[in-house]
């Protein structure tokens, strides 16, 4: 018997997978999902389930409606999942989602990074402002 570990996923399974979680959810909640709603219904990576809705946007397979409370997951053509290669290794998606990570702890870094010269410029403009006003008072005195 294989777990759940043991069976590889491709892109044509994870988007019926992805289709199916729409429509669950809608059913039992009598409303469209967000991408998080769909995330958790199967137990997806928040990362992993945006890339693939956004691929099954750009395939028009889902579409994604940007409303008052969030972007709203809606089916359009579920039969296009057909057109979609079967057994191909998602080794697209790791790379994309590695891609995806390493940016997000690059802007992270950066903003870190940021924050310390920002500290510093605030520290050195108060100590030139403290010397500039011990000056102004020594000349009064």
């Amino acid at each position: 018997m294989a777990t759940r570990q043991d069976k590889k996923e491709d892109f044509y399974s994870k988007a019926h997978l992805t289709v199916a979680a729409i429509r669950v959810f809608e059913h039992l909640h009598a409303r469209p999902p967000t991408v998080d709603d769909v995330s958790k219904t199967i137990n997806m990576s928040i990362e992993q389930s945006n890339f693939v809705c956004r691929k099954l946007e750009e395939l028009e397979i889902i579409e994604a409606v940007e409303g008052s409370y969030g972007a709203r997951l809606f089916i359009r053509d579920h039969i296009k999942i057909e057109e979609i290669p079967r057994g191909e290794e998602e080794n697209k998606l790791g790379e994309e989602l590695k891609k995806f990570q390493d940016t997000q702890k690059a802007i992270v870094q950066k903003m870190e990074s940021f924050q310390v010269k920002q500290k510093q410029k605030k520290k050195d403009l108060f100590a030139e402002m403290e010397k500039k006003l011990k000056e102004e008072l020594d000349k009064k005195a």
